[in-house]
């Protein structure tokens, strides 16, 4: 178990805060506060954990894995959207704050652009949040072909979305590309018409990089 470089500002912050105290506890033999300081840090940090060794639970190109842990909140079908440019199916996952937040490719792709769209900061559990909150959308045109999109949709307390990624960067399938720092909605939006299989359904529990939750045709 790593920590995440997204969130290496914060962590260190973090660690710096509790020190403080935790050294003050240990000077002064105040150990409730020492243990306290440690607990404290311990519950924050674990926010930006990164795990390691995670492979896709399928060996098969077609089976794209969720980008994100969490609570598979809605599956919904548009009759247009701007990764796609026609009919699209969206997988909704719901992350909080007790989830990995690291973000990962559903599958091989490329990055074609990013388009940041201002908004509101709803909670991500409001149905609504997904359309008028803060989000990032990152599409992706795949290694067979097909023109995709992932979206990082800010919350009401997250509300620093982190994706470095450019145009013409290249990802394999469960490599990390960013996270949403605490609480948040991650989409993945797939062509209909692409779409052979939608493995998940809403309430299933998912895991970034592993949980396939969509077989394409190709």
């Amino acid at each position: 178990m790593l920590l995440t470089r997204y969130g290496l500002r914060e962590w260190m912050i973090i660690t710096l805060a509790a020190a403080l105290p935790a050294a003050a506890g240990v000077s002064f033999g105040w150990w409730w506060l020492a243990i306290a300081a440690g607990v404290v840090w311990l519950a924050l940090v674990s926010f930006f954990r990164d795990p390691l060794f995670r492979k896709p639970a399928s060996t098969d190109a077609r089976d794209w894995v969720s980008p994100a842990d969490g609570l598979v909140s809605a599956v919904i079908e548009v009759p247009e959207h701007p990764s796609t440019n026609g009919p699209a199916t969206i997988v909704r996952v719901y992350l909080s704050v007790l989830d990995v937040h690291v973000n990962r490719s559903p599958c091989d792709g490329t990055v074609r652009d990013l388009v940041h769209t201002p908004g509101k900061y709803l909670d991500v559990r409001i149905e609504e949040s997904a359309k008028v909150n803060e989000s990032l959308l990152m599409r992706l045109e795949s290694a067979s072909g097909i023109a995709f999109g992932v979206k990082q949709i800010a919350g009401k307390v997250a509300r620093r979305i982190v994706n470095p990624q450019q145009a013409g960067a290249r990802l394999a399938r469960g490599e990390r590309y960013g996270m949403i720092k605490f609480g948040s909605t991650t989409e993945l939006i797939v062509p209909t018409a692409e779409v052979e299989k939608v493995c998940v359904s809403k309430g299933d529990r998912v895991t970034g990089g592993v949980t396939v939750v969509v077989r394409v045709r190709r």
